[in-house]
């Protein structure tokens, strides 16, 4: 019986996999008009599983070569003799596995080529006449080194000249890895990895500046998601709402595809098969609690870089409106990572599972700072089992009361959601979790939406306007209520006026069939 994998490459026989053969489509027509391009794309996005589909899924009039760097160890770079015998070993041993003939096989390896001049002359021979598909997967892997991106500079110089019908070379290159060579040079650079030689001229020439723009979608889509439920369905007969459950996965993950595969897993391996929104929101938290490379890399990318770091808080827990620009080298690195994508026009995160994490390592490294300076308790607000919201924001407010003073004014406006999450966190860990719609979030409210148990809770944090937009949060909040179908809501203000101005209250309002707690600080 097939699994759901979030590990290697997906294969049909053996794992449910997303039906993406309309992205296929779209890239063999780059294929068939000769391009030279990068499948840039943050880590376990469903790269290698493209490749190897694609390599499946192209005509016959293809000979398909596909290879990867990662593995073969840098000292397969440290010269031009070394690299031209390993790539063309690659080469060799993946066209065992085509219908290339076999003494067209054999004779990639050439022992004579030694350098990037008999290099040249060699793919020249091989492509004469035949469309050879070049695939390198892993690229970033190893291109910190000076050797690779000849080798890279040398396929641009032999398609330019191509175009000029000056030269046989590669029908066309797919390059699959994190980073855009198109900038790997400048980033090599800014890491200590790349010295620029006297000649080289401007850091900013690139290396691959031939290849056109990867405008694919790899993301998946509800449709596309329940066509990998279908086929389970179809093997189970768990009588499960297709259409829902597609919907609710796609809401956490934004369609990243190894999110998309591990909720799926979680459900059917270890939450006997409840494939409801329970069992979605029981695999999410489960998910966020675990510890995979994923989530590693988003709190190391977060550690290696200051700037990325800021930009991330700014958005998330400050609320702050930043333009998505990708010639901003931040804002570049994030979208990137995988970590924000673009609104409309402003920068979001890409995914409420992202946005969970994230909240959590920024708790941590508040608790680290001591920046926050109580810890929530339990007090009785889980005592009966369920979660008394009223009762938890009304001891926030004692805490709060308590502990800062008006010198804490210019650090509370930044800090002070951070502090009502830290403060939330412990109350229902290992019980529940909840998320920021960022969607939503600005310099002014963040509404999140706590689930414990069966129960949802939504509170909108926002600072204090004036009167005029305290009737706007009311709004506001009862129209995602209503989206929400939720007739109860919760509203904590931080109100940072003189004391004299200041009106501390705690009340429920009520408006048509509906109920609000706000709670002013």
């Amino acid at each position: 019986m097939k699994k759901f994998n979030v590990t290697g490459t997906c294969v049909p026989l053996k794992h449910y996999m997303v039906d993406i053969s309309g992205k296929l489509e779209k890239i063999i027509k780059l294929v068939d008009d000769g391009c030279y391009f990068t499948i840039s794309r943050a880590r376990q996005y469903g790269k290698t599983t493209t490749l190897s589909r694609l390599q499946k899924t192209l005509p016959a009039e293809y000979i398909c070569a596909r290879i990867s760097f990662q593995g073969i160890g840098d000292e397969s770079f440290e010269s031009a003799e070394k690299f031209c015998a390993v790539f063309l070993d690659l080469v060799s041993h993946s066209l065992q596995f085509t219908e290339a003939e076999e003494e067209y096989i054999k004779e990639w390896k050439n022992p004579n080529v030694t350098d990037f001049p008999a290099l040249n002359r060699h793919i020249t021979n091989m492509c004469k006449n035949k469309k050879v598909v070049l695939m390198i997967d892993e690229v970033d892997r190893t291109s910190h080194n000076r050797v690779f991106l000849n080798f890279i500079s040398m396929l641009r110089d032999k398609f330019l000249l191509r175009t000029e019908d000056m030269d046989y070379t590669f029908h066309s290159v797919i390059l699959a890895g994190v980073y855009d060579i198109k900038n790997i040079k400048l980033k090599l650079i800014n890491e200590g990895l790349y010295t620029t030689a006297s000649t080289e001229g401007n850091i900013y020439n690139s290396p691959w500046n031939i290849a056109v723009n990867f405008d694919v979608d790899m993301s998946f889509g509800p449709a596309e998601i329940s066509t990998m439920l279908k086929e389970y369905e179809a093997d189970y007969n768990t009588g499960m709402d297709i259409t829902a459950i597609s919907g609710e996965i796609y809401d956490y993950t934004s369609g990243y595809p190894f999110l998309v595969s591990r909720i799926c897993q979680y459900i059917d391996e270890e939450l006997d098969k409840n494939w409801t929104a329970d069992g979605v929101k029981e695999s999410v938290k489960l998910l966020i609690e675990e510890k995979n490379t994923l989530f590693d890399d988003l709190s190391k990318n977060l550690e290696n870089s200051a700037d990325l770091y800021n930009l991330i808080y700014e958005v998330l827990i400050v609320g702050s409106y930043m333009t998505f620009n990708y010639h901003n080298p931040t804002v570049n690195l994030g979208f990137m990572y995988g970590i924000i994508k673009k609104g409309s026009p402003y920068i979001i995160i890409s995914n409420k599972i992202f946005e969970m994490v994230i909240c959590e390592y920024f708790i941590s490294k508040d608790e680290e700072k001591n920046i926050n300076k109580y810890k929530g308790t339990q007090h009785d607000i889980t005592k009966t089992g369920r979660f008394d919201m009223e009762l938890c924001l009304r001891k926030f407010a004692e805490h709060y009361a308590e502990i800062f003073n008006k010198n804490d004014i210019e650090f509370l406006e930044r800090h002070g959601r951070l502090i009502f999450l830290s403060y939330l966190k412990p109350l229902i860990n290992g019980q529940g979790f909840y998320h920021i719609e960022s969607q939503f979030t600005d310099l002014r409210r963040m509404d999140i939406v706590v689930d414990f148990g069966n129960e949802q809770f939504i509170i909108e944090l926002k600072l204090w306007r004036g009167e005029a937009y305290e009737k706007e949060a009311y709004e506001q909040l009862l129209g995602y209520m209503e989206s929400k179908k939720a007739d109860t809501g919760y509203i904590l203000t931080f109100d940072f006026r003189k004391e004299s101005n200041k009106e501390h209250k705690t009340e429920w309002l009520y408006f048509d069939g509906k109920k609000i707690f706000e709670v002013i600080v």
